[in-house]
């Protein structure tokens, strides 16, 4: 059965006589006769489901109009407007819209600040009587998870969660449509879908990509079309016969829930009704049970069916005084290399451990996680016995994280099994007992089996979970390396699960530990192990990954192995070990977005006698160069952009500190501002930062700005370049009215223009010098802007 949502509601309330600049959500308590009359359009059009006029009544939106202190009674407003117009003909779906702010690190809104302005929300909207939730047009997939889990604590009705993609298939902070399937349907959303931001064509292959990445229904709501500008007007100009030709290929594709986001009508509802009405292929739901992990742009499967994958085992201070100190400290830049360099060695997952003793240990493991989810793109594993840690790390971390461990014992099973379930997590399952540990393979399976029960009771599923297979030293027991093997052959056989552990205990007590590891690895591949725990430096145990992945078939035709090794002679060569000179370590401290890490390096070239110009064009700015080229490539996504920026910055600040009298030339003035009407500034905000960040002089005009403001400003600080953001389709005529204003006052100033519906097209006919998709492509652009005046 295909569910039909409605379409725009912004659209037909600017119908209806909404002036650009008020808030939407007011009528519903000043005019809520109009509201239930658009709701009524749209249900005679043949919608079985409408969403409450709601999309930006949250508190933090409200705020922008003073009308915070109002959230509960527009909401609840809202939804009886919806019931007057539903009756018995439809469900009402009470619509959750983003705070407009990112979540620390990325913002400075908390992940707690975000869960209690979503559960205000939704309790009200609950309270009042919906009959789904249906959080829509978020663009970051932490956002959605503190949506999510304020919706599963404030309502038992199905939750519909609806990310909006970019042309290149990721959110705006580099979520793909597969990690986010994953994460969400791991986490408890009913629905998964996508709206808003493009047409249907460009929908398809992400509602594609979802239907085959989880077992949940798929929704979709796209535009009309992209808009255009048409007379002075926005229009979308997909007519409703044109959108409604896609809907069997949407359906095809997965989706069970189908509707329109901006520029629909409920012309095109009936269209899409009268298509539906007409179908005769069923919508395929398929049941997915691969175990996966995900970080915030990057899933990683585990099991028979795919090739395996290092867990590294590097960020651990035990037994490392040094790396102890540090996390004791709060200094956080030997975690990081050790990230990046376990990455670059082939780690897939890393594990973080931060078991140093006198530390307040749920601080630690948030800051931790916080830092290294923006730092690397893959999977973490949370390494603690401690609940309160776990829970912080979970909470903190943009992604399925794995649980590194819980045992038999009732006391750990209790506490962590819960967190695993609403969170989301992956648990490393470790066959432990009370009784101590089993020493042979049917024992631990007998454990194991324990486990997966209990943690079934708490609602998780075989593919949550992965199984230890234990390694005890041969040192002391002959049978231990025989045993763990048969464990594993036996977890495969009749467990199904995937199967992690560690390799070094093998060899604890022997000589030449590394032969003894890397030959157990290869012996415990071939047995069914899935993600061995180990140091992925070790230059033995890579040889061995090496050909041991190309001999099971994981590495077709031996690619991998040959790329690796065609070029080096048999004889090992010898590496230089000499430090790269500092302004190569600046550049690369920039590129991984190490911001206490650059300071000091800065200071040290400067006490060598390098000139700040030599720092910034041979170090910071062609760190940043090669950020924007691998942005461009899709080798990295905003949040590291945002990350390598701040710490370009603090490289600047270390020089003016250093050198007080030096002072670097601005690039150029910029001024920002997101259009009259339009409350959305999270896009110019970025902007803002980014500009900043690269050496421009930034004006800040701010949200809901009018083109007289925006003349006057450019008067008094005489910017070389103007701005402009819209996001909202009825604020798009604001950015050639602005534009116009500007050239009629006669300003030569060069304008900039983006936001989520602009397309290059419109930027053009609205007399923009450049449209700028995005945050690092307004940077390049202001600077060839800037190149071209001089």
């Amino acid at each position: 059965m295909i569910h039909i949502f409605d379409g725009a509601m912004g659209t037909m309330l600017h119908q209806a006589g909404l002036e650009p600049g008020e808030c939407p959500e007011l009528w519903n308590i000043e005019q809520p006769e109009k509201v239930t009359l658009i709701h009524r359009q749209y249900v005679e059009a043949g919608a079985t489901i409408i969403e409450t006029n709601t999309f930006g009544a949250n508190r933090i939106k409200l705020a922008h109009y003073g009308l915070e202190n109002k959230a509960v009674a527009i909401n609840a407003a809202a939804v009886a407007a919806a019931r007057q117009a539903a009756g018995s003909h439809a469900k009402v779906a009470g619509s959750v819209g983003p705070t407009g702010k990112f979540i620390a690190p990325l913002g400075d809104l908390t992940f707690d600040a975000a869960y209690d302005v979503f559960y205000e929300q939704i309790c009200s909207l609950d309270q009042a009587g919906i009959d789904y939730i249906i959080i829509e047009t978020i663009i970051d997939i932490q956002e959605m998870r503190a949506a999510l889990l304020a919706a599963k604590a404030a309502t038992r009705k199905p939750i519909i969660c609806q990310l909006s993609f970019d042309a290149d298939g990721r959110t705006v902070t580099g979520t793909d449509p597969r990690t986010a399937a994953i994460t969400l349907e791991a986490m408890g959303a009913s629905i998964i879908g996508a709206n808003c931001s493009l047409g249907p064509a460009q929908l398809l292959p992400v509602i594609e990509t979802l239907a085959q990445s989880c077992s949940l229904p798929i929704s979709v709501q796209p535009n009309a079309g992209m808009p255009e500008l048409i007379n002075g007007q926005t229009v979308f100009p997909m007519q409703p016969d044109e959108m409604a030709a896609w809907i069997p290929k949407l359906a095809a594709a997965g989706a069970s829930f189908i509707g329109g986001c901006c520029g629909t009508t409920p012309a095109h509802i009936k269209a899409i009704r009268q298509t539906v009405d007409n179908l005769t292929t069923q919508v395929d739901h398929r049941q997915h049970t691969a175990t996966a992990l995900t970080s915030r742009t990057r899933a990683v499967y585990l099991g028979p069916r795919f090739a395996p994958v290092i867990i590294g085992e590097r960020i651990n201070p035990t037994g490392r005084k040094a790396l102890a100190n540090d996390i004791k400290e709060g200094n956080f830049v030997a975690v990081k290399k050790e990230a990046i360099a376990q990455i670059k060695a082939g780690a897939g997952i890393l594990d973080v451990n931060m078991g140093v003793p006198g530390i307040d240990q749920t601080a630690i493991m948030k800051q931790a996680i916080e830092e290294l989810s923006v730092l690397v793109d893959v999977p973490l594993a949370i390494d603690t016995t401690d609940p309160a840690a776990l829970e912080a790390g979970l909470k903190a971390y943009p992604g399925r994280a794995l649980i590194n461990s819980v045992t038999a014992e009732s006391e750990r099973l209790e506490s962590f099994l819960p967190l695993a379930k609403k969170y989301g997590a992956a648990v490393l399952c470790l066959p432990l007992s009370d009784s101590g540990v089993p020493t042979t393979a049917v024992e631990r399976v007998k454990v194991a089996k324990e486990i997966i029960n209990i943690a079934m009771e708490h609602g998780l599923n075989r593919h949550d979970l992965l199984l230890d297979a234990l390694v005890m030293t041969v040192a002391t027991d002959a049978r231990a390396a025989a045993e763990t093997l048969l464990t594993l052959k036996l977890y495969r056989e009749q467990l199904g699960c995937p199967a992690v552990m560690g390799l070094s205990n093998v060899s604890f007590g022997l000589p030449r530990r590394d032969l003894m590891n890397a030959s157990f690895c290869a012996m415990a591949l071939a047995s069914g192990l899935d993600a061995p725990i180990l140091n992925p430096f070790d230059p033995l145990m890579q040889d061995i990954w090496s050909a041991t992945t190309a001999l099971s078939g994981h590495d077709s035709h031996g690619l991998a192995y040959s790329k690796k090794y065609v070029d080096m002679p048999s004889q090992a060569v010898a590496v230089s070990s000499a430090a790269p000179d500092i302004l190569t370590q600046i550049r690369q401290t920039v590129i991984n977005g190490e911001t206490t890490g650059v300071a000091p390096l800065i200071r040290q070239a400067l006490a060598e006698n390098y000139t700040p110009l030599t720092i910034t064009d041979q170090a910071l700015t062609a760190a940043m160069n090669e950020v924007g080229q691998a942005f461009g490539q899709g080798r990295c996504f905003l949040p590291q952009v945002l990350l390598s920026a701040e710490t370009m910055r603090t490289a600047f600040n270390t020089i003016k500190e250093v050198l007080p009298a030096h002072t670097t030339e601005s690039l150029g003035t910029v001024l920002l501002a997101t259009v009259k009407g339009d409350i959305h500034d999270l896009g110019k905000n970025i902007v803002a930062a980014l500009m900043e960040n690269n050496g421009f002089t930034v004006i800040d005009l701010g949200k809901d700005v009018a083109p007289e403001t925006i003349v006057a400003a450019t008067k008094e600080h005489r910017p070389h370049i103007v701005g402009l953001c819209a996001l909202m389709t009825t604020t798009l005529p604001q950015v050639d009215i602005t534009i116009n204003a500007l050239k009629t006052a006669g300003f030569a100033v060069k304008t900039i223009v983006g936001g989520a519906v602009l397309t290059e097209s419109y930027a053009q006919k609205a007399g923009a010098d450049a449209y700028a998709a995005n945050g690092v492509a307004a940077v390049n652009i202001a600077k060839q802007l800037l190149s071209n005046n001089n």
